[in-house]
């Protein structure tokens, strides 16, 4: 069963069960999905799913530092359960040390020999680690591993 069969079966459940929080977030997360379809005229498959979750997880963790910052406890509670129910259909994500051992797999293959080939390395790296890395993470350790010493 594909991503995208899964989140609907979900959507199902949470029906079913009357969960209503459950079902709004996998209804955002259904919305956002229809939105490419119909944007790009395409079937989406799971890759472009998993982008979509991803892009999500961001929005509600910089949604949850706002809300904080501004004392709204409330609405940063419900992004964070919503943040728990996109999580689930990420894959398991990387350890620290596997992705570092990707960034310096990366490096070598790239011939990266400054900062100023982060673009190669990322570019090689956004391919591999999609949906199975935070980002934000990768791009903090490839500019470690390219800072000048």
């Amino acid at each position: 069963m594909g991503l995208k069969e899964q989140i609907t079966e979900d959507m199902k459940a949470a029906m079913r069960a009357k969960d209503s929080e459950k079902l709004s977030a996998i209804r955002l997360l259904t919305a956002a999905m229809k939105q490419k379809e119909v944007d790009e005229r395409v079937e989406i498959t799971d890759a472009v799913v998993l982008a979509i979750v991803e892009k999500m997880i961001k929005q509600r963790k910089d949604s949850i530092t706002q809300f904080e910052a501004g004392g709204r406890v409330d609405l940063a509670d419900k992004e964070r359960f919503e943040l728990g129910v996109l999580s689930a259909y990420q894959p398991a994500q990387l350890s620290a040390e596997e992705i570092e051992t990707r960034v310096a797999a990366a490096i070598a293959q790239a011939g990266a020999a400054g900062p100023q080939d982060m673009g190669k390395v990322m570019g090689l790296l956004k391919a591999e680690l999609a949906g199975k890395a935070d980002m934000t993470l990768v791009s903090t350790k490839v500019k470690q591993a390219l800072a000048p010493r």
